[in-house]
Parts: structure tokens; C-alpha cells; sequence
């Protein structure tokens, strides 16, 4: 049983978290989440904890934005895209209750205040941009962090708002190096 009430877009998502694990859940309506939705995710998260998880697409992204600037300190929980498609479909009611419960077990809480642990000079040392294969490699290290898949700037980000340690980083390029090798 998550202890967290799990945020998602709508009621086949639910049904396909409902599968995988035991949990409380709110659905947003996709982009029509009203006032009092976000004032029932709000209550859920000063009383239990949230954990955001949308779709691995624009949309999701964008939802995921909107709770999250208006809930304090919630997990986030991200699904490879490829673990989402189905039929050229891609969600989070796609996915299997395997894949599904990895991302929840990978929740990260968003920090208040970010750090800047890391910067563009990591990412152009590890080749996580400038490169080819830059977006191939913040794909997988993504996946090993648990953050989710992005663009470089959101990556960045990402890095230093969830909570992501130089000994994470550098033993998620230790096992980036193994993948690629």
C-alpha cells in the first residue's frame, strides 16, 4: 500500500495503477483540472503526501507543472515513453503494473529550494549535450535517476531539483558507460 495519494490524468489511468499497487488516487481531467480538484490534491498533500504521475507527453508535462506549483512538496514519478505507447496511444494506462510500480518506487520529492549542485559543464562533460548521442544518453540516465526523459535545460533542472547527489550522478554515468559499452 502506497501511503501517498497518487495524481494522475484520468480513469484509465486509475485503472491501470489500481493493478499494479494499492493506493488512494486523484485524476486532474487531463487539462480540465478545475479549482477544486486542485484543492482536493492540495488537502491529499498537507494530509498524506502527493505523487505526481502523468502521461510521458506534453500534455503530462504540463499537468504535472500545474499540480506541482500548486502542492508543496510532492514526488514525481515518471514512466518511459516506451514503457507508455501502445497503438501509437501513449499513457500511463499503457504501461504494465511492473513498469508502473518501478516508476512509483523511483518517486522523487521536489525540492523548495533547488540546489545548483549541477551545471551545464557536467552535462557537456558526460555528453549529455552537444553530442549525437546526448539524447539517447539523458534517456537511460534518466531512467537509472528515476527523472524522466527531457530535454537538456529540464534535465538540468531536474538534477537539481529533485534531490539527485554527486554520488547518484556519478554511478548513474558509471552504469550509463556499462549500457553503452
Amino acid at each position: 500500500m502506497i501511503k501517498e495519494i497518487i495524481v494522475v490524468e484520468g480513469r484509465d489511468d486509475i485503472a491501470a495503477v489500481k493493478k499494479a499497487v494499492d493506493a488512494e488516487m486523484i485524476a486532474t481531467s487531463g487539462f480540465g483540472i478545475t479549482k477544486e480538484t486542485l484543492q482536493r490534491i492540495r488537502k491529499a498533500g498537507e494530509r498524506r503526501g502527493v505523487i505526481i504521475f502523468t502521461d510521458p507527453d506534453y500534455a503530462g508535462e504540463k499537468i504535472r507543472e500545474i499540480v506541482s506549483k500548486n502542492v508543496k512538496n510532492c514526488k514525481h514519478a515518471f514512466l518511459p515513453r516506451d514503457k507508455a505507447i501502445k497503438d501509437d496511444d501513449i499513457g500511463i494506462e499503457n504501461a504494465s503494473p511492473e513498469d508502473i510500480i518501478e516508476a512509483l518506487n523511483m518517486a522523487r520529492v521536489e525540492s523548495i529550494s533547488p540546489s545548483c549542485e549541477f551545471s551545464q559543464l557536467d552535462l557537456i562533460h558526460n555528453g549529455l549535450i552537444g553530442s549525437e548521442s546526448s539524447s539517447v544518453k539523458r534517456d537511460i540516465l534518466g531512467r537509472i535517476l528515476g527523472i524522466g526523459y527531457c530535454n537538456s535545460k529540464q534535465f538540468l533542472k531536474r538534477l537539481n531539483n529533485y534531490g539527485v547527489t554527486r554520488e547518484e550522478f556519478a554511478e548513474a554515468i558509471r552504469r550509463l558507460e556499462k549500457y553503452n559499452g
